[in-house]
């Protein structure tokens, strides 16, 4: 016997998509604008920091653009087919920005390391007027995402992405003061290598998480052990096994479990009271609420007809 839990979020689920895909819209036509604007400032001064921010601004806008496209995914509801809608879209999308993101931190810093060696001329004035203008245009991005960048790692991701950009304007408005008051040239090399240092370890955790939602590891603070005990410790449950936990999407964590349990428990009436309790246990006792559970009830002979491959 088996019972799956739905408290029907699908309206909620799609609300926030919509308020995602309004934020993000916004956000990709102001990124957008300033490309085209930090590339021809590129072209005029020669500045590797501004080629590097147009480029890290063009990775914005793209991973925006994938960003955007994944939210209105995400509004599209659950079919036969997808059982889950497009929900894993957002980790997808993450992981093509965290890829695209980390390709430019590393040409960055090698670029940079090659032009601290043989540093071109570049206009200050010409610098600090395109850093200004990608700033403003940055923080006005920041602005529109703040407020839903923690709803899902989709957002994560492209918040992040805008507020390194910002970052990096940041560092091609300090070279451009530094080339100006002081003539150091090299400024801009190293403004380049600044912003790489933001790109590539923030690259990193992003991988690092879609892959780990991609992998279907147990979600972050879920110890499975103490799940098992949990589980492990309702009245009449003689065994727990074939138990997994992982994340479809962010705010959608699953877990499946088989408990064993004695034959008599199906003659008694136990089995509805233990399913409940079994619920009710996973959605209250661990710092992930598990909404969504598959839990099978089993007598020890059923059990033992699995390949042990599969318990866990």
């Amino acid at each position: 016997m088996s019972a799956g839990h739905d408290h029907g979020h699908t309206h909620s689920h799609n609300h926030a998509a919509g308020s995602n895909r309004v934020r993000l819209a916004l956000a990709f036509t102001l990124t957008a604008a300033m490309v085209v604007i930090q590339f021809v400032g590129s072209i005029l001064t020669g500045s590797l920091a501004l080629l590097t921010d147009t480029a890290h601004a063009l990775t914005d806008a793209s991973g925006l653009l994938v960003a955007l496209i994944a939210a209105s995914l995400m509004l599209r509801p659950a079919d036969a087919r997808r059982t889950w809608g497009f929900a894993r879209i957002e980790v997808i999308a993450a992981l093509g920005q965290a890829t695209i993101l980390l390709a430019v931190g590393l040409y960055t810093a090698i670029e940079g390391v090659r032009r601290l060696f043989n540093p071109p001329e570049v206009p200050a004035g010409e610098l600090l007027l395109f850093g200004v203008l990608g700033l403003i245009a940055n923080v006005a991005a920041i602005a529109i995402l703040a407020g839903n960048r923690g709803s899902n790692l989709n957002m994560r991701a492209a918040f992040l992405e805008v507020l390194n950009d910002a970052l990096g304007s940041l560092g091609v408005i300090v070279a451009a003061i530094v080339i100006a008051t002081t003539g150091f040239e090299r400024a801009d090399a190293l403004a380049g290598l600044f912003i790489a240092a933001l790109i590539v370890p923030r690259a990193f955790t992003i991988l690092k998480e879609a892959f780990s939602v991609l992998m279907e590891t147990a979600p972050d603070g879920v110890d499975l052990d103490e799940v098992r005990r949990h589980l492990g410790d309702l009245d009449g449950v003689e065994a727990v096994h074939d138990l997994h936990a992982s994340t479809i999407g962010t705010g959608l964590p699953v877990v499946t479990a088989h408990l064993v349990v004695p034959e008599q428990a199906f003659t008694d009436g136990r089995v509805t009271a233990l399913l409940v309790e079994a619920h009710d246990c996973l959605r209250e006792h661990f710092p992930v609420c598990f909404e969504h559970a598959t839990i099978q009830i089993e007598t020890d002979a059923f059990s033992v007809s699995e390949p042990d491959a599969l318990h866990a």
